[in-house]
């Protein structure tokens, strides 16, 4: 859903990224900048309760993973490395938000329901980029499905700002459940990428 929008963020961040080169920032500082902030808002803001302002922020601090990318290419510097480091902190900016979500609903935002599903999301959100990385590792692909790792943060970081801002808790409780469906399916279209893979190549 969100691919259109990587030309738009690419000349956005285009000279922001050849400020920071200039100053002698990596693209790997900025990764690990963005990520590290992502893991603090999200385990402060979310269990506190400030949900609008936990949302806003981590959308601010999230636009760092386009902007990493801009400048390794400016720099030349992409490769194997970076996208191993920018998918390996990935995990961790995922658990801290949906994370988060899962210790202000359990505790005093008293909702198990809503509980659960952010739990169900962290789980299977961590099952999707698996099977594609596990998938690479065999030598085949899966990649796609409905509910890519972009996608995902969008919807809940958007809902819960709406929460945040007043809207009925309910919100995101719907919004997580359809996440955690969607994730499951992605799970399973990649699962059946790969059990084609397997019968093509008859193995």
């Amino acid at each position: 859903m969100l691919h259109g929008l990587r030309g738009a963020m690419t000349r956005l961040f285009t000279p922001v990224a050849r400020v920071l080169l200039r100053a002698g920032i990596s693209p790997d500082a900025v990764t690990a900048t963005g990520t590290l902030a992502v893991v603090v808002i999200g385990l402060w803001a979310f269990p506190t309760g400030h949900l609008l302002l936990g949302a806003v922020l981590i959308g601010l601090s999230a636009l760092t993973d386009s902007l990493d990318g801009v400048m390794a290419r400016q720099a030349g510097r992409s490769g194997p490395w970076g996208a191993f480091l920018d998918s390996t902190l990935d995990r961790f900016a995922d658990a801290a938000v949906f994370g988060g979500l899962v210790l202000w609903f359990f505790g005093r935002g008293d909702d198990r329901l809503t509980a659960v599903l952010a739990l169900a999301c962290l789980v299977l959100g961590s099952v999707v980029p698996y099977a594609r990385a596990r998938a690479e590792g065999l030598g085949m692909t899966a990649s796609g499905g409905i509910a890519e790792r972009a996608d995902r943060l969008v919807a809940v970081l958007v809902a819960t700002a709406a929460v945040g801002a007043g809207l009925p808790p309910v919100v995101l409780t719907v919004v997580l459940g359809l996440l955690a469906v969607a994730s499951a399916i992605t799970v399973g279209q990649r699962m059946a990428a790969v059990h084609r893979q397997v019968a093509e190549a008859g193995r």
